[in-house]
Order: structure tokens, then sequence, then C-alpha cells
């Protein structure tokens, strides 16, 4: 089982330990151990999702998150192999001076896709936006600054901007501007119908399943089959999992241990931050060069990205019944084996949106199977912190809680089971959103961004 841990920096021949050099990378401070202009960006673009409130508390919106790291991603990649061409590009497929600056190309897609992708963030502006916009503006002036003020910065400069506009006019019209909240969404009415569940007056998300995809054909290329029955055994026995290991423990009792509570708190975390921070841990560790860094980050955001297109699909398909709604009503189901409680309360407020595929199953199943592709095994370990853990126990406290993992698959597998020990998901939802983001991580690596021949 993942442990939990204390970070100390213990300073060794001016060297940092490398659970702490891990917790520098992700926390955006400076560190013993050098990043490269790849990983570098990702922390400039989680640092920058922070900002704009689309990380809990702020918000939770792992949509355009996800969109966002992909296209960056995807921007950065096309950059470098215009210069130096190692693989086959997505977006911008054109040959760059071999003498331009890499750093250069990198910071310059990488701005030139956070600042109008930002923008276009559903939040506030003066709260989320601007703060967000100006921390991308001064990384990159930071960026810039530290090169050389000659050709080879102007050239990459030039191949930056020309790859992020190749991403930005590929995703001008993919749908993801259309609002997420639907106060005049239908509700169901019958056992099983998904309906509002308590603290929202509107259901989310459903514009994001007409989003275009990325590597999908279409967004329910791999859709799971129905959800269980209402009045079927498998439905009741994961109505009496969730309904058991579920509560908050203070209204509702729960059956969960302490190392259930703590993974479901730790796991509640964005699963585009999540699974990026697991990557920009385990990518020094096996020795990536720049472009694979490019390779490897825009694989694992355009899979994640299509992930949560392909969950929303679902959900929307089947619109089935989030478990508090279940839990509140099961004496009027239709199910023998089911009992109803009204007071049930459970350890995380259930989303507006509806219950399967659970969506962030759907992006850890994507994202591990992209990295297991990817590294071409799954015995990978790792440690890795949380921005939702309580206070004293998070990444940016000085003692954070650290879990570690011997795989990529047990990370998955552990932050689906955390949905249903927090009480929003039911164990179909997650068995199943696991199984569909396979499909799509695996899709993204075996046919994209391959070498180039």
């Amino acid at each position: 089982m993942p442990k939990n841990s204390a970070c100390v920096i213990a300073k060794t021949l001016g060297k940092v330990s490398t659970v702490c050099v891990s917790l520098c990378l992700t926390l955006f401070l400076p560190c013993a151990a050098s990043a490269d202009a790849v990983t570098d960006w990702n922390k400039n673009a989680a640092k920058a999702a922070l900002l704009a409130c689309i990380e809990p508390p702020g918000s939770n919106d792992p949509n355009h998150e996800s969109r966002m790291y992909a296209m960056m991603h995807v921007a950065i990649h096309d950059a470098l192999n215009a210069i130096d061409r190692r693989f086959r590009t997505y977006a911008y497929n054109a040959q760059g001076p071999t003498g331009a600056s890499r750093e250069a190309a990198v910071a310059s897609a990488a701005r030139n896709v956070l600042v109008p992708v930002i923008g276009e963030f559903p939040f506030d502006a003066t709260t989320c936006i601007q703060p967000a916009l100006a921390s991308v503006e001064a990384a990159y002036a930071a960026a810039i600054a530290a090169l050389p003020n000659n050709a080879a910065r102007a050239q990459g400069i030039a191949v930056g901007q020309a790859s992020a506009a190749a991403i930005v006019a590929k995703r001008a019209n993919d749908g993801s501007t259309a609002p997420l909240a639907d106060p005049n969404y239908e509700q169901g009415t019958e056992p099983g119908e998904f309906r509002f569940v308590p603290g929202f007056d509107f259901a989310a998300g459903e514009a994001w399943s007409r989003v275009t995809p990325f590597v999908l054909n279409h967004a329910s290329q791999f859709r799971p089959g129905p959800p269980h029955q209402i009045r079927s055994k498998k439905y009741a026995a994961d109505l009496n999992e969730v309904k058991a290991f579920g509560g908050d423990g203070v209204t509702t009792p729960s059956a969960r241990n302490p190392d259930q509570t703590a993974y479901g708190r730790f796991w509640i975390e964005s699963s585009p931050l999540t699974w990026n921070r697991i990557a920009i841990t385990v990518s020094p560790q096996r020795g990536l060069d720049l472009w694979e860094n490019a390779r490897l980050f825009a694989l694992l955001n355009i899979a994640i990205a299509d992930a949560y297109i392909a969950q929303a699909n679902g959900k929307y398909h089947y619109k089935f019944w989030r478990p508090v709604t279940a839990v509140h009503t099961a004496d009027t189901d239709g199910n023998p084996d089911t009992v109803g409680d009204p007071t049930w309360t459970p350890l995380q407020q259930n989303y507006p949106t509806p219950d399967y595929p659970s969506g962030h199953s759907t992006a850890g199943g994507a994202a591990s199977q992209a990295l297991e592709d990817f590294f071409r095994t799954d015995n990978v370990p790792f440690t890795i912190c949380s921005l939702t853990m309580p206070v004293g126990q998070r990444c940016t406290d000085p003692n954070p809680v650290l879990r570690s993992y011997s795989s990529f698959s047990q990370a998955a597998e552990e932050n689906a089971d955390s949905r249903v020990r927090i009480g929003i998901h039911f164990r179909n939802a997650v068995n199943e959103g696991v199984k569909l983001g396979r499909k799509i991580g695996n899709r993204a690596v075996n046919l994209y961004l391959k070498p180039a021949q």
C-alpha cells in the first residue's frame, strides 16, 4: 500500500534527496536538480491554472484545464520538431531554422497558447484570468531574458509563435467555448435518472461531450455499455458499498479506515494537475531529453483531454444518477436490497454531473496507460503530494503528506477507488471509467507523434 511520509530536505555533498527534488519541481520552487524547458513550462502552466481559479477550491473545471495542457504541449512538441525533426508532428508541419534556439521556441510556443486559451476560461477576469495571464507573461519574459539576444533567439521565438498559431487555429471551433453550466437541463424523474444534486441548481459539462477530440475519431468511440439496472443485485451491491464507505464520518457514519480517508482526500485534486505532477516527477528519473519530454507531455495531455470529452459523452448518454440522489431515494427505487437514507451525507459533495462513467477514473486510466505505453513498462515507482489534503499536509506546506506508488496502474486504481470512498461514484462507474481511459491512452501513444521516418 502507498505510504505517508514527510519530506526532509537532506543536503549531502550539495545534493538534494530524490523525493525533495520531485517536490521542488512540483511546487515551482528552485531546486538542485535541473529541469528542462518543457518541464519548466509544464510547471508554469500549472501555476497559471491555479491562479486562474480552474483548480479546487477556486473552481473545478478539468475540462478546460486538460485542453490547455494538451494544446500547449502539442505546440511545444511541434516547435521542437520543426527545428530538428525526430517525431511526427500534430498541427504544425514545417521546417524551421536548424540553428534556432530550442529554449526560445518552447517558451514562445507555450506562451502563445496559454495567453489565448486562458483568456477564454469561464472565470472572473479580475480575480482569476488577469493574475494567470500576468504569471504567464512574467515566466515568458524571464525565460527569454535568460537567453542571448541573438538571431537564434529570434528564430526560436518565431518558430514557437508559428507552432502555437497552428494548434490554436486547429482548435478554434472545437466547441470548447459553449457554457458548461445548464440550469435548464431537463432532469429525470424515474429511478436511476440524473437530477440536480444537493447544492447545485444546474447540470455541468454536457456541452463538453460535443467538443472535438484530439485523438479519438468521435467522442463515443469507446463508450462503455450501460450502467447496472436499478433493480439488479449488482446495482444494490454498488449502492450499499458507497453508502457504507462514502459517508462524511460526522452526520453519516463511515466504514472507511484512516488510509482510505487519506487517499480519498488526496485524489480529490484535479486529474490534469496530478498526472502532470506524476510525469514531471518520473521524467528526470528516466533521463529523457528535451524532445522525448516534449513527446511524453504531449501524448499524456492529449490522452487526458480526450478522456474528459469521452466521459462527458458517456455521462450524458446514460444520464445515471449520482450516489447522493440514489441513497436519499433508495426506498422508492424498486430494488428490495436497497434502503434509503434521506440524511446521508457524503465525505465530498457530489458534483453536478451524472455518475457514469467517472471522469476522474477515465482520466486516470488514460494517463496511466499513456505513461505505461510511453515508458514501455508499468513498473515505475514515484512519490507525489496533493493540494487537496487538509491544511498542513498539502504540497505547499512545509511537511506535506506524500504517497508512494510502485506503478502507474496502482495509482490509477487508487485514484478510481477514492471516488467510492468519498461518496461521489458507484463502483461500476469507476471501473468502467478506468477501462475507457486505458483505451484512449493506448490509442494516443500508438497512433500519434511516432518517430519520424
